[in-house]
């Protein structure tokens, strides 16, 4: 198995954790109630950071995100230790749905310029290229854009987003250097596993896997618990692929089984969860949520153990007695009233 510790080094050099700091969760979309402390945020960046934890997650479309860790690079620089390289920031370009007609040349460059402003960057490491609407003409005109911004030195590497197998077989036909795509791949969510993990890994694209703890589902405190309703629009979006995997019965098969693995390592189950996924061919890295400093140990822990080839195949047998999700990957998010309900499309970016 592949050491989860380990940084990947693309051939042009770059280098990127294999957990990555994921920063949804600080978007004004996902906090709702206000509760995130963005002080504590920041000082938990600072302590990740320190730990060698450099890669950051973040989006366009994530209100308030590419500003917070704005201000996180102009601490790093005031310290004085702060070189462009050693911090990895990660962001992606989603035009709005309603807007995906009217992407041009100006628009492109436009919303690229923004997120370099927000971000205090000279250029960006990596965006991450997501299209609302396969039905919509103009996404492969928008991904050559993006080329041409690399090769103007404002974008460094060129990833996508949510893009199924055809797709990315498509901007990889068309010479685009594709070196990464996120795709939601869970415990639950093992659509990924069909085609896209082989066509990405032959094709040396890494797989991002986000959406590996499901919301907070994966935890400890649910076991034994009877389903309630979720508690944040994020839990409503992995309860639906609950629903269509698992079921809440098959989450209380699984959970202490995890926990069992979990105590054999004194870990906790996300622990668990995210090394199972890493440790998937093709998987360069996953994306862990980090809003406060109180997620930086566990963090760490994530990387100071293993799983054995016996704990993995026990996770293995028990996940595949059960569905998953039908189609390709975000395919049910494309095209399912039930699935688009929760997620926002336009968000006047």
């Amino acid at each position: 198995m592949s050491n989860p510790q380990s940084k990947i080094r693309l051939a042009n050099g770059y280098t990127f954790n294999r957990v990555i700091n994921g920063c949804w969760q600080l978007s004004s979309e996902h906090n709702l109630q206000g509760q995130t402390d963005v002080d504590d945020a920041i000082k938990g960046f600072h302590e990740l950071v320190d730990k060698g934890f450099t890669t950051f997650d973040c989006a366009d479309i994530y209100t308030g995100v590419e500003e917070i860790l704005g201000r996180f690079v102009d601490e790093l620089k005031a310290s004085g230790h702060y070189q462009e390289e050693d911090l990895q920031i990660h962001t992606k370009f989603v035009p709005d749905k309603s807007v995906l007609t009217k992407v041009d040349r100006n628009y492109v460059e436009r919303i690229i310029d923004r997120s370099l402003k927000r971000m205090h960057r000279e250029a960006i490491d990596l965006v991450q290229f997501h299209w609302w609407d396969f039905n919509v003409s103009g996404m492969m005109d928008t991904a050559f854009e993006l080329v041409r911004l690399q090769e103007k030195g404002k974008i460094r590497n060129i990833g996508m987003c949510n893009m199924d197998t055809e797709r990315l077989k498509q901007m990889q036909d068309a010479g685009i250097n594709v070196v990464s795509n996120q795709a939601q791949y869970s415990l639950f969510d093992r659509r990924p596993e069909k085609s896209l993990l082989k066509y990405s890994a032959d094709h040396n694209v890494y797989t991002f896997a986000y959406g590996t703890l499901a919301g907070g589902f994966l935890a400890e405190r649910y076991i034994g618990k009877e389903y309630d309703h979720p508690e944040t629009r994020s839990q409503v979006k992995y309860m639906q692929i609950i629903e269509d995997s698992l079921g809440w019965d098959g989450l209380q098969k699984l959970l202490p089984l995890l926990k069992e693995i979990a105590d054999n390592h004194q870990v906790s189950i996300p622990n668990v969860v995210t090394q199972y996924i890493l440790n998937q061919p093709g998987v360069g890295a996953v994306m862990i949520g980090t809003r406060s400093s109180r997620h930086v140990k566990d963090n760490l822990r994530t990387l100071q153990f293993q799983l054995t080839d016996d704990e993995m195949a026990a996770i293995k047998e028990l996940i595949e007695q059960y569905p998953t999700p039908t189609g390709e990957c975000y395919e049910l998010e494309r095209t399912s009233p039930r699935y688009q309900g929760i997620i926002l499309t336009d968000l006047d970016h």
